[in-house]
């Protein structure tokens, strides 16, 4: 388990998928029961990114309350998967076009 600090002021514990490709910071926000998410993930994987993810369901309330008010300072929607990469673009849902053009893949 790996602590990412996205924000100055919070922490959250998210799990570190190592990849050759870490020339892009992508933290995934989302549900252990997606297909989606599940997806997302793979795509990743597939592509040898290195991101991190944290499945929201599995938290506590507060951490999941504190999720959710960092989707949406950024203009997100609680909708998953949630991307944000490089602390600032923020994709949501899985959308594999977008995902290959932000990360030039």
């Amino acid at each position: 388990m790996h602590v990412y600090n996205h924000m100055k002021k919070r922490k959250m514990r998210t799990i570190k998928i190592p990849g050759k490709d870490n020339k892009h910071s992508v933290l995934v926000y989302a549900l252990s029961t997606c297909v989606w998410c599940k997806r997302m993930k793979k795509f990743l994987a597939d592509n040898s990114i290195g991101y991190e993810y944290v499945d929201v369901d599995l938290c506590s309330k507060e951490e999941q309350e504190e999720m959710r008010s960092d989707i949406l300072s950024r203009g997100g929607r609680l909708s998953y998967p949630t991307a944000i990469i490089n602390d600032k673009i923020l994709i949501t849902g899985f959308k594999e076009d977008k995902m290959r053009a932000v990360l030039e893949i």
